[in-house]
This record gives structure tokens, C-alpha cells and sequence, in this order.
């Protein structure tokens, strides 16, 4: 088993299918806590992407604003295609990291990404969608920890 644990900060979502596949991949991978923020607030519950109903098994909270609720200790990560991130497949995830990642139809913006240790980004050609994005950065999270 691992050390260390990781949480996943949802700023903003605007699609409720994404919000329920993040919260399904939060599940999956083994997040210890998801954050939902923003003034876009959803009935989780109701969410039918979110098959497991992944609020039942990881602590989820909807708060104001997410980068008021890091984790003492914990990494703040931007996960956005900012200037300056650094390329996920040569990123090495810290033990405890609070991932943000920003909403589908904008950025996370300085208000965040000034407060965040790491900016990342995932290689792609366009854009992915938010539960994509949460998918393919816990996968490798996880895939990388195997390798230590």
C-alpha cells in the first residue's frame, strides 16, 4: 500500500456529466476526499455518470472556493494548460497532493495558481474534457507510484 494520499478540487465544474465521471475517477483511484467549489453548485447525488455514487465512499464537501480547504501539509497542484506547467509525464507526484483542476469552459486563473507549489499540464493536441483529466492524472499517479 502507498503513503500519502491525494485529493481532488473541482473548481467550478459547468458540466454535470464531467462532475459525476470526476467524482466516479476520484472512487476508482482511491482519492481520500473530493472538493466542489465555485458558484455552479449541483445536486451530487442525482449525477448519472457517477455510477458508484462515489459521495457515499470519499468524504465530498461543496464549499465557496477550494483553495480555502488545503490540507495541512498537503501540495497544491494546478492542473490546467497554463504557461510554465510542467509536462504530467515527467512530473513526480508528491506523497500528498491537492489537485485543482480548473472548469471546462475557462482556466483556473493567478487566484489559484499563485497559491499552488506545482502547475502540470497533460500533453494533448486540444483540450480534454474534466473527467478525462481527473482520469488520466490519478492513472498516473497511481502508475508512477507502482514504479517507486
Amino acid at each position: 500500500m502507498s503513503r500519502g494520499y491525494s485529493v481532488i478540487a473541482l473548481d467550478n465544474p459547468k458540466c454535470l456529466a464531467n462532475l459525476g465521471g470526476a467524482l466516479r475517477a476520484a472512487h476508482c483511484y482511491g482519492a481520500a476526499l473530493v472538493l466542489i467549489g465555485g458558484a455552479r453548485m449541483q445536486k451530487i447525488s442525482k449525477l448519472v455518470t457517477d455510477t458508484t455514487k462515489a459521495y457515499r465512499h470519499i468524504p465530498t464537501m461543496q464549499v465557496d472556493d477550494v483553495i480555502e480547504h488545503i490540507p495541512y501539509d498537503c501540495v497544491p497542484v494546478a492542473v490546467d494548460l497554463v504557461d510554465g506547467a510542467r509536462d504530467l509525464r515527467s512530473y513526480i507526484h508528491p506523497e500528498r497532493a491537492f489537485y485543482i483542476f480548473g472548469p471546462e469552459d475557462g482556466t483556473l486563473g493567478k487566484r489559484v495558481t499563485d497559491r499552488c507549489r506545482d502547475k502540470i499540464m497533460i500533453p494533448t493536441n486540444d483540450c480534454m474534457n474534466l473527467a478525462a483529466t481527473v482520469n488520466v492524472l490519478l492513472y498516473d499517479r497511481l502508475s508512477k507510484e507502482r514504479k517507486a
